[in-house]
């Protein structure tokens, strides 16, 4: 069973109620699937136009290329 844990929201800049949220899924493709970290982006409100699930083999990696896009 899925099991969601909210890390954070932020602004999102340029927009007046956009946010970013991001937080931890547990199983978010079924029993025995890995644990991902989910990246939502809301331009007006709680509805999600865009997001991304990273597995957390991948995070240290994504980390590194934002920091470069930075």
């Amino acid at each position: 069973m899925s099991n969601t844990t909210q890390i954070a929201q932020i602004e999102l800049a340029g927009t007046k109620n956009g946010t970013i949220s991001v937080a931890n899924i547990t199983e978010p493709y079924g029993a025995n699937s890995g644990e991902v970290t989910s990246i939502g982006i809301s331009l007006v409100g709680d509805d999600v136009e865009w997001k991304v699930h990273i597995p957390k083999e991948n995070i240290d990696a994504v980390i590194e290329a934002l920091q470069k896009a930075k």
